[in-house]
């Protein structure tokens, strides 16, 4: 079921699908127009594999089904993938909407460089029964061989080096350095996923497929619906019809955009919340650039219809069975909001809604004139942090700057702005909140232990500037939202407020300079920090505005302190 109620913006919308249909923009993306959103093909013609998966992966279920029961006949109970990002979210979402088959494979995922969430799964897993997944589409990034390099020392400790590689798989693009990595360590397996597939497009291929298998999803069932759904686009030599639900969908979505709707805020049944998660990244990254962009909301618990701006669309995404946020639902409707209705039959309906999202995304990167493939402003922050960890490791600490306010252990960084007259954190961050613009955003940048403690406050620290501020918030943590969200950041029309919390590491784990050896040059510790004051000076060379607010060792009791003030 797919339900729209847009009040003064149906008529619009209405035009605008009958120009999308004129101008034959489905038939054109199954025909690799790259005219459609731009006039050279880099990064689009290339880009397009996921067009396929559905259909392309369905020939692979039997090898998958055949990894997991050799997994599970030589007693292997759990599997960790390493991963950042499109390599992350899908298996996350997987792993949190359909848990685990008895029998199967638990799957966590680490995609945080934080010390304390990789000693969290290195104390709970054995390594003698656990598989390790390094996943990477360019098979280089740094997070990811970091993860790699430690969790293959611990394993070669339990098991010896010569049996270490084969708790060990592989998932990237052919001929990357991940792939000649898993032949010298002796990987049980590589899979090597089609090279035309973005990061945040491959939900249904080898990168969320392997994982879904390990845990026991039904791969042909799922695949099936998402088949469904590319016949529905005109896929598979099935015809395009005029009620095309990703069409529909990426028409509302770059339409009631360009008119300030630009804050697409996700409700979800609490069953499939993660998959906002995974979708989060395909908006942002796809559409924060050139200026424009839209900025999913996710995670934010629901209020009532007042405490919203004029600036939101509301997309409700609910199983069939549940009707729990139905009435808050009804009554953003009868406010005059925005609202777009999606019912799920059951589970298995998200292999549809992956391709669904998919295709309107890129129908929303024509609407707005913008290129959804690339991601051209991510790059900045990696080269900034790579700078840090040179300084680190040619003077032995970080460039740092002197803070601009302390606080019982807490130093607030926020460079030249007139802040003078503050006389605690909480008067601080109500001044910084204060500069926003029509139309602004509040981002929070969390690097510190990703626990659920953290969710909490950071939770009630959402609800409290959209209480004051009726702002939309959305929250990440670092490094994690780097390669989700942080593309937009740096893309868009510059309108985010940017509050940035850093910790220090009460206990920090050295990274291995390659797997196998003890040798180091650089912590966990330092790396997250490196990234964080990367990504804050890419902010501010972009005329962000930004705010850092340093917790210290005890980052709990910083942030509770910083809410108390504040509230």
């Amino acid at each position: 079921m797919f339900h729209t109620n847009l009040g003064s913006y149906q008529e619009r919308v209405n035009a605008a699908l009958e120009e999308v249909q004129a101008e034959r923009i489905l038939p054109r993306i199954w025909d690799h127009d790259h005219t459609v959103w731009n006039s050279k093909p880099d990064e689009i013609t290339n880009r397009l594999g996921w067009l396929y998966s559905p259909e392309k992966m369905a020939s692979e279920v039997d090898k998958l089904q055949a990894l997991t029961q050799d997994l599970r006949d030589e007693g292997y109970t759990h599997a960790l993938l390493l991963g950042m990002g499109g390599s992350s979210l899908a298996p996350e979402m997987y792993r949190k909407t359909f848990g685990v088959r008895d029998g199967f494979l638990d799957v966590g995922v680490l995609d945080s460089t934080d010390p304390a969430a990789l000693l969290d799964w290195a104390n709970r897993l054995d390594p003698a029964r656990t598989l390790f997944i390094v996943s990477t589409k360019s098979g280089g990034t740094v997070e990811t061989f970091s993860f790699f390099k430690y969790f293959y020392n611990l394993t070669m400790g339990e098991v010896g080096r010569k049996h270490a590689g084969k708790h060990f798989i592989a998932i990237t693009d052919p001929g990357s350095k991940l792939a000649d990595a898993a032949d010298e360590y002796g990987f049980r397996a590589t899979f090597l996923n089609d090279a035309n597939i973005g990061g945040r497009y491959s939900a249904l291929s080898f990168f969320g497929l392997v994982p879904a298998a390990l845990i026991g999803v039904d791969l042909e069932k799922l695949l099936a619906r998402a088949q469904t759904a590319v016949r529905e686009s005109g896929g598979s030599s099935s015809l395009h019809t005029n009620d095309n639900l990703g069409e529909h969908l990426g028409t509302i979505l770059g339409e009631l955009a360009k008119d300030g709707r630009d804050k697409l805020t996700l409700i979800t049944s609490n069953n499939i919340a993660s998959f906002a998660d995974w979708a989060e990244q395909l908006i942002a990254e796809s559409t924060g650039k050139d200026g424009k962009g839209i900025i999913p909301v996710v995670g934010e618990s629901l209020g009532s219809a007042g405490v919203y701006g004029s600036d939101r669309l509301f997309v409700y995404l609910r199983l069939k069975s549940d009707t729990i946020h139905d009435k808050a639902v009804q009554d953003l409707e009868q406010a005059g909001h925005p609202v777009v209705t999606i019912e799920l039959t059951d589970l298995y309906d998200l292999g549809a809604q992956f391709f669904l999202w998919e295709m309107a995304t890129a129908v929303a990167g024509y609407r707005l004139g913008i290129h959804p493939f690339n991601q051209p402003d991510v790059e900045a922050a990696k080269i900034l942090a790579r700078k840090m960890v040179s300084t680190y490791q040619s003077e032995g600490s970080l460039p740092e700057q002197s803070p601009d306010f302390q606080d019982e252990g807490i130093a607030v960084f926020y460079d030249n702005t007139g802040f003078g007259s503050a006389e605690n954190l909480g008067k601080i961050l109500n001044l910084f909140l204060q500069e926003a613009h029509p139309g602004a955003y509040v981002a929070i940048h969390a690097y510190v232990p990703p626990t659920s403690e953290m969710d909490r406050l950071l939770a009630l620290l959402r609800n409290h500037i959209r209480a004051k501020t009726h702002l939309a918030t959305t929250v990440g943590y670092g490094p994690r939202f780097l390669h989700s969200t942080g593309q937009l950041h740096k893309g868009d029309a510059g309108k985010g407020l940017f509050i940035q919390l850093t910790s220090e590491a009460v206990q920090d784990v050295a990274i291995p300079d390659v797997g196998g050896s003890e040798a180091s040059s650089i912590s966990f510790g330092v790396l997250k920090l490196a990234q964080a004051l990367g990504d804050r000076q890419a902010l501010i060379d972009k005329d962000r505005r930004v705010i850092r607010f340093h917790l210290g060792r005890d980052a709990q009791a910083g942030f509770t302190r910083l809410l108390e003030q504040y509230a």
